[in-house]
């Protein structure tokens, strides 16, 4: 054939239309058999013999079939690969041969076949691509069958070329072709073709179908087809100088196919592995390090980075060498390159940590440990940086360094710091990440030389031991080379005194192991019986003893040296043998005083570890509460971690997380696509895990003991909210079957011992009964002889407390089936009144008291007592009428009911209230009351309660005579009677409906029986309340006229007559009393009057206010908590206040604060509450009697205009503040109006618009620099503004005109000043011409 130009050739198929050859048959006009016509005798010839390649009419029979592939059939297409490719190999292996045989003409005559063959597998690739996705509807290489069932449907017409298709299957026949190609690059081919230009076309060629291989995801991910592109491109650019060509391939492949970041990365690392060529790995790092990427670019930096990234893991040492080069990209304005720096930094560390260094070097050692640590301080470094990414991406990195085998201490105190810190970041993410670190530190700390626990107090303990025992060290370090030239009698003494503190020791150990066999031996025991404070004490010490037997089988230190101290007899010592032994002596002194220096240094680190995260426990607490779930959930793994290790501080996070209990969410997906629990499912798991979970070693009794144990302490010295969310807790886990039958069995023991247990004990497991009876009432029902007989007996009578908590036990017989709104249904259960469990009530509060404990479970008897009985009213008639006669009969045995009195407090001893001696004392001064304060006091107490629980009865008694009436019709319909007469249902009509007679019925009992009917017991005790109330210092015993203020209160909610009548005197208590408890129960009670009588209340409702001002956090925090309620539930009206409710939002105390941002968040949900209000707060905050100082304003303006969202909204409050502006004189209102302004987004172009109209209003006052300032921060926002019709000329004017503004009113206030300046000058004169007369005049008539 003529000259073959393999150039030439490859750029003419580029443009098929217009490649022309001398043989070409259109195949494309050609049927099947015609089609075998042409292509079976070309492949009979290359089956021959390969060199017929270079026959003109087979070599045109292939271009001829290729350049119409698209009408080949699948079967066609086989063959032609066939053909050609064992054609191929066979010129390949001939030429092979030749070339070992060194016959140049014989192997130079390979060289133009061998590049036809290169270029038809070239042309066959990019066809054998276009067939496979321009076929009809035929699949994706990877999946074929899938598609082929989903095109069966088309016509049977074409089912011959779907046929065909299927058939042929690319994807399959790649990894053959590669492996061809890679024979094809083991030739010698700098023999063959002498030029590098020509060898160069040849490789090129050779290689572009592997290239052409890699653009296509699916094929890639396939291991074999990956493998065999790594080893071409790998062949190419060791043996054929293909390295430059690859390289501009691999950054083009980077550039334009995101997927093939990783597989590069890999390629370059086989290529440094086996085939022993770093040189282009370090070529292309060195090119991505002096790429310049943008900002705005995604695509590009994000394939950069995954290529970095990947490489670093595979090659950290190679990337290392060209780090330096690399860390310009840290200042890249994509942040995926930052990230990637971060991430390859991390690799980098990884390798180098865990890369084994020659210690007997100690200079290469010291430069090893300087490099990991400038690579950390690196990382550290970049937890400044602007993109929260990047950020994120530092904490995850260190979190994954925190797995390896080597801690570097020092280092990590430097990361618990970072991350302590990063947990004040505003953006959530970061502060998860950075949580997530600090549970990786915890979990993977270096500190488990005593056990590995992290109680500060432990590690306290152990650190004092360590110092003195090298304080002792360093005080006789001197002395055992200067033994011998002391007496014997000195040495002896010496070493006996070291012996007994020896035994000193081994005493105190064997005292701790006693103590601990002990407390084991109670745990197995386990009536719950310790004290409290004994339980704990007992397992700090528990664990001080292992951490003890922990140092002293790992150092302890002293006995070796005593050991060496004995001496021999005096008569046996030999000088020389002395001073040798002293010799060794002083060398295992040495050797043993840096070890306690090291050990001092280990407890320090662990210590300062400790206390880092301790510190950042405050701030993981106000997480939990984190609006972003992934960050709470992240919290609650950080204290499970935490109480775990016994971090001394974690106990309050644990407590806080037990409110996450009433979290309403659902399972949802992650970032990383994972399924994240809800809140709620991930505190109730970590609660179960910590506290009734078995425990390794323990039998089933102890595991039953220490559950309970558990149980009982989480009640110890909790609030009234931790219990409140651990009743919900338990009443999940009863539902949930967790809690078992011998646990229930166990709190019941400890509740009827008979042992002297502690208070709290007892409580706590009546407590937890009554929790778990919320539930499961049986866990109550069977046992209610049990409850009366401890909590309403002896014990009862002695721990109040008790009572009261066994009264709410009580209450759980009626269960916790919630009331459905317009159900007649009561499952409630009703006692009969003579029931003994009613007179044990009655008792317990008539029985004469003294401590303030008996209001509180007066309290709940009562409850018990509507609760459980059929007829309430009667005996709480009876109590009344009993605790009246106490209070105010004739008393004929003063002494004895003193001495009586005095037993009772004795008996409550452990549960005197601090205010006890000053109760006592206001006793003793209150001679003039007409009888006993104190009985008084419990009088008004159960009258007031009384009364509130007797309207909530009448409620039940209304639905139980509709729900008898319900029934009787119900039954009357059943039974046939339905079918009325006319006349009967015109009566029933007039009548009027029955359910309306009853309710209406039962509200006149509430309001005009109760406190004013004839026969009314309450009745008597309005006027008298009023009257105590109304004359404070009449009454000065503080009990007195606080129960009395509360009765007051809520006789307030029984009737609308008497809150009309007497409402106003609870708002002068309110504005007079000195009491913040009396003031703190007003403001609560108001709050219920307001719910029942909205239409009295609105006439005060700007005392209602007042509370917000008040000295007392109580009483500020619980106006806001009613008010908060009021106002979001519409109870009452808004009229000008909402700048008090402002000014709470940056209170000093941060509860209020939280508290005033929570009630504007949930005020933004209702429309437009907040913008409607929003000009009174500000003119409320910024001038007048309530004005709050700038810096305050500044917060709190900026916190409220977050809400404000809408366009349009922010359109109208600028037209507004600019006309404020025309009527202020002030230029702190000024200042205030301009940063108002300042928050509003601006948007819109009508917004500036409505700014530029306002210019009139404050052009004069734009002299005033903060203000000028605030109005160049809006031109600023308004020229982000992305919109398509951003009014760029009109802002460019009129930040013209403010500048000119600005200069003229500066101008004009310069003339004012020097106007006032001469003004001044002009009165100085007039003043002193006038001073200068007056003597001349005094003068003339002195003489006159």
């Amino acid at each position: 054939m003529e000259s073959f130009d393999l150039t030439e050739e490859l750029q003419a198929i580029t443009d098929l239309p217009t490649y022309s050859f001398n043989n070409e048959v259109d195949v494309s006009s050609l049927d099947h058999s015609a089609i075998a016509q042409v292509l079976d005798p070309a492949v009979d010839a290359l089956a021959h013999s390969s060199e017929s390649i270079v026959d003109p009419s087979v070599f045109d029979a292939y271009r001829s079939l290729l350049k119409h592939a698209s009408a080949l059939q699948g079967v066609h297409m086989t063959k032609i690969l066939d053909s050609l490719s064992s054609a191929y190999q066979a010129e390949v292996e001939a030429t092979s041969r030749d070339i070992d045989a060194e016959d140049q003409q014989t192997f130079m005559a390979h060289k133009v076949p061998l590049e036809i063959y290169a270029f038809l597998l070239h042309w066959l690739v990019s066809v054998a691509e276009k067939v496979k996705t321009s076929g009809e509807d035929d699949a994706p290489a990877p999946a074929p069958k899938p598609k082929r069932g989903r095109g069966g449907k088309p016509a049977t017409s074409r089912s011959t070329a779907r046929k065909a298709a299927e058939e042929w299957t690319w994807s399959v026949q790649i990894p053959a072709t590669l492996a061809l190609i890679n024979k094809v690059l083991r030739l010698k081919t700098q023999k063959i073709w002498q030029t590098a230009g020509e060898r160069e076309a040849f490789i090129n060629c050779v290689l572009r179908p592997v290239y052409h291989i890699t653009e296509n995801e699916q094929y890639m991910k396939q291991q074999q087809i990956r493998f065999g592109v790594y080893k071409a491109i790998c062949l190419a650019v060791k043996h054929h100088a293909h390295g430059l060509a690859a390289q501009i391939s691999i950054m083009q492949s980077l550039q334009y196919y995101e997927h093939l970041s990783e597989y590069m990365a890999e390629c370059l690392d086989v290529l440094a592995r086996e085939f022993d060529h770093s040189q282009m790995g370090d070529e292309i790092l060195r090119e991505i390090a002096n790429k310049n990427f943008s900002g705005q670019d995604s695509k590009g930096p994000r394939a950069f980075s995954r290529f970095l990234i990947r490489f670093a893991e595979l090659a950290p040492r190679q990337v290392l060498k060209q780090l330096s080069l690399l860390l310009s990209q840290l200042d890249s304005e994509s942040y995926p390159m930052r990230m990637a720096l971060v991430e390859v930094i991390g690799s980098i560390i990884h390798e180098l940590a865990e890369t084994p260094e020659d210690e007997s070097d100690s200079s290469s050692k010291s430069k090893h440990l300087k490099q990991i640590n400038g690579l950390y301080d690196l990382l550290i470094e970049r937890m400044m940086d602007v993109s929260s990414y990047v950020r994120v991406k530092v904490l995850a990195t260190l979190a994954k360094l925190c797995d390896g085998s080597h801690k570097f201490p020092q280092q990590r105190l430097a990361i618990t710091r970072a991350a302590v810190e990063a947990l004040e970041d505003k953006t959530a993410s970061v502060r998860k990440s950075a949580v997530s670190l600090l549970v990786r530190l915890i979990l993977t700390h270096p500190y488990g030389m005593y056990g590995g626990l992290l109680s500060e107090t432990e590690w306290k303990v152990q650190y004092k031991e360590v110092s003195d025992m090298l304080e002792k060290m360093e005080g006789n370090l001197g002395k055992a080379v200067e033994r011998n030239d002391e007496e014997e009698s000195q040495a002896e003494d010496e070493h006996d005194e070291d012996e007994d503190d020896e035994e000193g020791e081994d005493g105190e150990e064997d005292k701790r192991k006693k103590k601990r066999k002990a407390k084991r031996k109670g745990d197995e025991s386990m009536e719950v019986d310790e004290e409290e404070d004994d339980d704990t004490e007992d397992v700090e010490d528990d664990e001080d003893v292992q951490m003890r037997h922990g140092s002293n089988a790992e150092s302890d230190a002293p006995k070796p040296r005593k050991k060496s101290k004995k001496k021999p007899r005096k008569s046996e010592l030999d000088l020389n043998a002395l001073a040798n032994e002293a010799a060794a002596l002083g060398s295992l002194n040495e050797n043993q005083h840096l070890e306690q220096k090291l050990r001092k240094k280990y407890c320090l680190d662990a210590l300062e570890f400790i206390r880092q995260v301790e510190e950042g426990m405050q701030t993981i607490q106000r997480l939990l509460a984190s609006a972003n779930k992934l960050e709470q959930l992240e919290a609650i793994e950080f204290f499970r971690v935490t109480y775990e290790y016994k971090f001394d501080a974690a106990h309050e996070g644990i407590k806080k997380m037990l409110h996450l209990v009433w979290t309403k969410d659902n399972n949802a997906t992650g970032e990383d696509g994972k399924e994240v629990k809800s809140v709620r499912s991930r505190v109730l798991e970590c609660y179960r895990n910590m506290y009734f979970e078995p425990v390794d070693g323990l039998d089933a009794k102890q595991q039953t003991n220490r559950i309970a144990k558990n149980m009982i302490e989480m009640t110890y010295d909790a609030t009234l909210a931790e219990l409140t969310s651990l009743e919900e807790m338990m009443r999940q886990y009863m539902d949930d079957n967790f809690i078992p039958d011998e646990v229930v069995a166990k709190l019941w023991q400890v509740y009827s011992s008979d042992r002297p247990l502690p208070r709290a004990q007892r409580r706590g497991a009546v407590i937890i009964l009554g929790m778990l009876a919320l539930a499961k009432r049986q866990v109550v029902a069977d046992r209610v002889e049990t409850l009366v007989k401890v909590g309403l007996g002896e014990r009862g009578k002695n721990d109040l407390t008790l009572a009261r908590y066994t009264c709410v036990a009580l209450q759980r017989l009626n269960g916790s089936a919630k009331k459905v709104k317009g159900s007649l249904l009561d499952k409630t259960l009703r006692l009969d009144m003579e029931n003994p469990l009613f007179r044990k009530l009655q008792d317990a509060i008539e029985r004469p008291c003294r401590s303030k404990e008996w209001f509180p479970m007066a309290e709940q008897a009562i409850n018990t007592i509507y609760a459980l009985g059929e007829r309430p009213d009667l005996l709480c008639g009876k109590l009344i009428k009993n605790l009246t006669r106490r209070a105010f009969g004739r008393k004929s045995a003063t002494s004895a009911s003193s001495q009586q009195d005095q037993n009772v407090m004795d008996q409550d001893e452990e549960d005197v209230d601090p205010d006890a001696p000053h109760q006592a004392q206001s006793q003793k001064d209150d001679a003039k009351d007409a009888g006993d304060a104190f009985e008084l006091s419990q009088l008004f107490f159960i009258v007031g309660h009384v009364a509130i629980k007797q309207i909530v009865f009448l409620e039940l008694v209304e639905r139980e005579w509709k729900r008898q009436k319900h029934e009787k019709e119900m039954a009357e319909k059943i039974g046939g009677a339905a079918a009325k007469s006319k006349e009967q249902e015109e009566l029933d009509q007039v009548a009027g409906n029955a359910e309306d007679e009853i309710g209406e019925r039962v509200q006149g009992m509430r309001e005009h029986e109760l406190l004013y009917g004839p026969q009314s017991l309450l009745a008597t005790f309005g006027p008298m309340l009023v009257h105590i109330v109304g004359t404070p210092k009449k009454f000065k015993n503080r009990t007195l006229r606080a129960t009395a203020t509360l009765a007051f209160s809520k006789f307030l909610c029984v009737s609308s007559q008497f809150c009309e009548q007497h409402h106003r005197l609870l708002f002068k208590v309110l504005e007079t009393s000195n009491d913040p408890g009396i003031r703190s129960n007003i403001v609560i009670a108001l709050g219920d009057v307001a719910v029942s009588y909205s239409s009295i209340i609105d006439e005060s409702n700007d005392e209602l206010y007042r509370g917000l001002g008040d000295s007392d956090m109580v009483v500020k925090k619980n106006t806001l908590m009613v008010l908060t309620h009021l106002i979001l539930n519409g109870m009452v009206k808004v009229k000008g206040q909402m700048g008090e409710m402002a000014k709470c939002v940056e209170d000093e105390d941060e509860r209020i604060s939280n508290l005033a941002k929570l009630f504007f968040k949930e005020l933004s949900t209702k429309d437009n509450a907040i913008y409607n209000n929003l000009p009174d707060v500000i003119s409320h905050l910024s001038v007048g009697a309530h004005a709050i100082d700038e810096e305050k304003f500044q917060n709190t303006m900026k916190f409220i205009f977050g809400y404000i969202e809408k366009e349009r909204q922010a359109e109208n409050i600028v037209e507004k503040l600019c006309q404020r502006f025309r009527l202020s004189e002030d230029p702190r209102q000024w200042r205030d109006i301009a940063y108002c302004l300042s928050l509003l987004p601006f948007k819109s172009d009508r917004s500036v618009k409505k700014l530029v109209e306002g210019l009139p209003f404050y052009r004069d006052k734009l002299h005033e620099e903060t203000v000028f300032a605030r109005f160049q921060e809006i031109l600023t926002k308004a020229r982000q503004n992305k919109s398509a019709n951003k009014p760029d000329a009109e802002l460019n004017e009129f930040e013209g005109i403010l500048e000119e503004s600005r200069r003229q009113g500066a101008e004009d206030q310069d003339f004012e000043r020097n106007v006032q300046t001469q003004k001044n000058v002009a009165k100085k004169r007039a003043a002193r011409r006038t001073q200068r007369k007056k003597p001349a005049a005094t003068q003339h008539d002195d003489s006159d």
